[in-house]
């Protein structure tokens, strides 16, 4: 009996099933799962959830006023010695690592975990800013900066009254 004759598929069907012949399984399988996210949510799963191979990236807001830019970060689990802000011309860069270690023992039990991450977000700032004078505040594992802006493009804001007619 040729047991090659009882598998209900061949090599080449295996192959082209897989994609090409030398591709691993695996990166053909995370092919295949962005593809269908892709597919569902009309863009990349990645762009879902952006962060890096090696860490993790954090919410930010921005919002402007009349007077000033504002960005606020959720950086959780980071001291303010892990945080770094930097503004080079009119770009704004906000650049942290995470390490967390924690250990439990109970007898003869012994759990270690550990958990690490390098972040990196940079931000274009508007033109008629005044980078020099930029203020950050770090608490509770919030990060606020904020950017004034110059004297000549600070808005002033008007009301308009609204009639009926």
């Amino acid at each position: 009996m040729n047991l090659k004759s009882i598998i209900p598929w061949k090599k080449e069907d295996r192959q082209l099933a897989r994609g090409q012949a030398s591709e691993e399984p695996v990166l053909a399988l995370q092919r295949r799962m962005n593809s269908l996210f892709d597919d569902f949510f009309g863009r990349s799963p990645l762009d879902l959830w952006p962060a890096g191979a090696d860490g993790f990236a954090p919410r930010v807001d921005v919002s402007e006023t009349g007077k000033e830019v504002r960005v606020s970060a959720e950086l959780p689990g980071l001291d303010e010695k892990d945080v770094e802000v930097t503004v080079t011309g009119n770009l704004l860069s906000i650049k942290g690592e995470k390490k967390e270690e924690h250990e439990e023992r109970h007898g003869d039990y012994w759990h270690t975990e550990r958990s690490y991450g390098h972040f990196e977000r940079s931000f274009e700032l508007p033109q008629g800013l005044e980078p020099d004078k930029t203020q950050a505040t770090f608490r509770k594992g919030v990060l606020k900066v904020t950017i004034p802006k110059a004297p000549g493009a600070q808005s002033t804001v008007k009301k308009i009254e609204l009639t009926d007619g």
